[in-house]
């Protein structure tokens, strides 16, 4: 009782400790500083989270700008709402600045950049690609998916309207996913300039005036003092978590931990780690887009394996076990958008591995059903002893340094060695040694 005691309570001290808001690292700044934030990712909760503190970490310190480092294939589009709220009624001038060269701000990204009172990207970037995709393995039908279309196309024409960009290519961006390079944005009025980097990004948006929510405002940045505001421990944390292939191991390391403690109960190490690996893996499942199928497939997988320790199944439970945790891998995050799905290349060794362990055990489990037996009556069966007198009807055997009465149907003479091939009671049934 009171190791389960302690295991649960390990187990959700760790669970607490993920889940209890951090502070976010930041160096204390003096008024009129530069804060720049860094995304290169998905955008999803812990993004957001992130992107949110530093807005009112740099309307608390009163700085001059906000700059906001993207880098990014697109994300949830909660997570992009709540971010361009702030964004929107932010005090602060913000300008998101898509870099370094090869950076992209697509789906999600694009709507954040367009949002931004600057718009800037570095030489070699691209924008676009911002047609909403279907998340959590739900199938829409094409009113449906013409609805979330008009919906996402009316919200980036709105904000490209109020910053005064180029809102019919915005919306084209996003009805047809077109995608453009950094100079041909600046030729369409998309973005407000391109910029090699962060100093002459700096040095660009000197003395420019901007409309916040707090009224017009004067970017003074020549001298400013650049601060970086890195994420705190919690946004690390969820930030890794939401990756779907880091909490799909989870959940599978969870599954391993228990099982082995169910095989050794007592062992403690296993069941304490698998249960705080199984808990990270659902707090995941929280920020992810889930497909319930998928997870009740992958549960259906487990334990079909939990019972093959239990039922002689000759397998055909594990197998059962591969199939459904293999259906439900590839369902459990079903979504068009790549950074939303489980890795095949993670998938495949997952199961098989999965699969193999437990057909291992049960490869031994049939073994050792099929192994003679080296103890009690049943581990006298085929042993070889030696006659000591004529045995007919009856006799004697002298085997394992003991006298057995044994019997036979030949007749067998002394000294003759003679092999058990049956056992009633305490008597042995013997024919001799090379007899069928």
């Amino acid at each position: 009782m009171m190791t389960t005691f302690w295991r649960i309570v390990g187990a959700l001290a760790v669970f607490l400790a993920v889940s209890l808001p951090l502070s976010v690292s930041a160096q204390e700044a003096s008024p009129g500083s530069v804060l720049v934030l860094k995304v290169d990712g998905v955008i999803n909760p812990a993004s957001a989270e992130y992107i949110v503190k530093g807005i009112e970490e740099a309307e608390r310190q009163e700085a001059s700008l906000i700059v906001l480092r993207l880098d990014t294939p697109g994300g949830l589009d909660t997570s992009m709402r709540i971010i361009i709220k702030e964004m929107i009624g932010s005090s602060v001038p913000i300008a998101v600045y898509v870099s370094p060269s090869g950076s992209r701000a697509a789906s999600a990204g694009t709507f954040i950049t367009i949002a931004a009172h600057v718009a800037a990207m570095a030489p070699g970037t691209n924008i676009g690609a911002a047609h909403p995709v279907s998340i959590g393995g739900q199938q829409m039908d094409s009113e449906t998916v013409k609805k979330v279309e008009n919906d996402a196309a009316a919200y980036i024409r709105s904000l490209a309207d109020q910053r005064g960009r180029n809102a019919d290519w915005a919306e084209d961006a996003v009805r047809n996913s077109v995608s453009i390079s950094d100079s041909v944005a600046l030729d369409k009025q998309v973005i407000d300039l391109v910029a090699a980097d962060l100093p002459a990004l700096l040095l660009a948006v000197d003395g420019l005036r901007v409309e916040t929510e707090a009224g017009e405002r004067v970017i003074q940045t020549r001298g400013a003092e650049v601060v970086q505001y890195q994420m705190g421990y919690r946004q690390q944390v969820l930030n890794i978590l939401s990756n779907p292939n880091i909490s799909y191991m989870l959940l599978l390391l969870g599954m391993y931990g228990i099982f082995f403690e169910l095989a050794n109960p007592g062992a403690i190490f296993p069941g304490v780690a698998g249960g705080i690996s199984i808990l990270l893996g659902l707090y995941a499942l929280q920020v992810l887009p889930v497909n319930y199928a998928g997870l009740g497939l992958i549960l259906l997988g487990i334990i079909m394996f939990l019972l093959e320790i239990k039922v002689t199944s000759f397998g055909a439970l594990s197998i059962g076990g591969a199939i459904s945790m293999i259906l439900g891998s590839v369902l459990l995050f079903d979504s068009s958008a790549p950074y939303l799905r489980i890795s095949l290349l993670v998938i495949i060794p997952a199961v098989l591995t999965t699969a193999a362990f437990f057909l291992f055990l049960v490869g031994l489990g049939l073994k050792a059903q099929r192994k003679r037996s080296v103890s009690g009556v049943e581990g006298l069966i085929d042993m070889i002893g030696m006659a000591r007198g004529p045995i007919n009807s009856s006799g004697k055997v002298f085997m394992h340094g003991e006298l057995w009465d044994a019997h036979s149907k030949e007749h067998i003479v002394e000294g003759e060695q003679v092999r058990v091939v049956g056992v009633e009671g305490l008597k042995l049934e013997v024919v001799k040694e090379g007899s069928p």
